[in-house]
C-alpha cells in the first residue's frame, strides 16, 4: 500500500496540520510505504514533478492521498500522474468531487439529511431562502465557516443571509462559487465552542460500503461521545445506507443525532482530506490495509 502524504512541515500551523502529522506517523507504524509530496504546485510546478520520487509499480497498487482538500484540477492532475506509475487512488476525480462538494452529494443523500438548496449568487440565495425557511444554515459547496462561530454560519433574516453569502463567495476554497442553504436542525449537545453548539456527531470512514472506523467528531471529553451497542448499529447502518447511495469507493460520512433522538446524515467527504476527529489512526490504517489487500 502506498501513501502520498503532504509534508506537514510545509503546511501552515493549525490543528489540521497536527492531525495530518499524527496520522502520517500512524501509517508509518502500520507499514504503509510513504512518499511525501508538496502541498501545492508552487514548488514543483507539475504533478509529474510532485511524484518524481515515487517509482513506477509493476502492477496496479492501491494508493491513498493524505493532506488538505485540493482544488479539483490539482486532484485530477495528481490522479493522472499517479496512474502513469500504476498508483491507483481510491477515488477517481469525479468520485472525489461528488463526495467532497455537498451540492453534488445532496441528490444522493436527499431524505437522509436536512433539506438543502444550492445557489450561485447572493440574489439566487435570497430567492431560495423562503423554501428553506429562516433561520438558515449557510455553507460553501466544500466547507462552512463554523470555526468562526454560530453567526458565521446561521442567518436569521435576509440581511444576515446576504452578508454570509457574500463572505462565502469570497472564499473560493470553501465555496467554489456555490452556496448551500440548509434547514437548521437542533442536535443533541452538552458543550459549546464559543457560541457554536458541539452537536452529537460521529465521523465514519467507509470503503466499498463497509465501515472501517467510527469516532466522535469533536475533540475533548464529552458524555455524548460514547455509543451504546444499539446506537452504534444505528449510526453504522445509516452511514452504510448513505455510502451505498454515493457513487464512490472511499467515503467519509458524518452522522448527527437530533434532540428527538433520530439520526441524520450531516454531510459526506473524501477521507483522504477529512480530519480524523476521535478516530484512532493506528487502528484505522491497519483496517484500511486489510480491506485493500482483499480487493487488489
Amino acid at each position: 500500500m502506498i501513501l502520498l502524504a503532504e509534508t506537514p512541515e510545509l503546511l501552515q500551523p493549525s490543528p489540521s496540520r497536527d492531525d495530518i502529522a499524527r496520522s502520517l506517523e500512524a501509517a508509518r507504524l502500520t507499514g504503509w510505504r510513504i512518499y511525501q509530496i508538496p502541498p501545492n504546485f508552487s514548488q514543483c510546478e507539475t504533478a509529474e514533478y510532485a511524484l518524481w520520487q515515487v517509482p513506477k509499480q509493476r502492477k496496479p497498487t492501491p494508493t491513498v492521498w493524505l493532506g488538505y482538500i485540493p482544488e479539483f484540477a490539482r486532484y485530477g492532475a495528481i490522479f493522472e500522474a499517479a496512474q502513469q506509475k500504476n498508483l491507483i487512488l481510491l477515488n477517481t476525480p469525479q468520485q472525489h468531487q461528488t463526495v467532497q462538494e455537498f451540492d453534488r452529494a445532496y441528490p444522493f443523500l436527499e431524505g437522509l439529511t436536512p433539506l438543502s438548496a444550492t445557489a450561485d449568487s447572493v440574489a439566487a440565495a435570497l430567492e431560495i431562502a423562503p423554501r428553506i425557511g429562516f433561520p438558515i444554515f449557510v455553507k460553501g459547496a466544500v466547507q462552512s465557516r463554523k470555526s468562526r462561530g454560530w453567526k458565521a454560519c446561521v442567518a436569521q433574516n435576509g440581511e444576515e443571509l446576504e452578508t454570509l453569502c457574500r463572505h462565502l463567495l469570497e472564499l473560493e476554497n470553501r465555496s467554489r462559487g456555490r452556496l448551500v442553504l440548509r434547514e437548521l436542525v437542533a442536535l443533541r449537545h452538552t458543550r459549546r465552542a464559543g457560541d457554536f453548539p458541539m452537536g452529537r456527531e460521529f465521523r465514519l470512514f467507509l470503503l466499498d460500503g463497509e465501515v472501517l472506523a467510527c469516532g466522535y467528531y469533536w475533540q475533548g471529553d464529552d458524555p455524548l461521545a460514547t455509543l451504546s451497542a444499539h446506537e452504534q448499529r444505528a449510526v453504522e447502518n445509516l452511514a452504510q445506507l448513505a455510502a451505498r447511495r454515493l457513487p464512490a469507493r472511499y467515503i467519509a460520512i458524518d452522522i448527527g443525532q437530533l434532540e428527538s433522538g433520530a439520526w441524520i446524515v450531516i454531510e459526506s467527504g473524501d477521507p483522504q482530506f477529512s480530519g480524523f476527529s476521535q478516530i484512532a489512526p493506528l487502528k484505522f490504517w491497519h483496517q484500511l490495509q486489510i480491506a485493500l489487500q482483499a480487493t487488489f
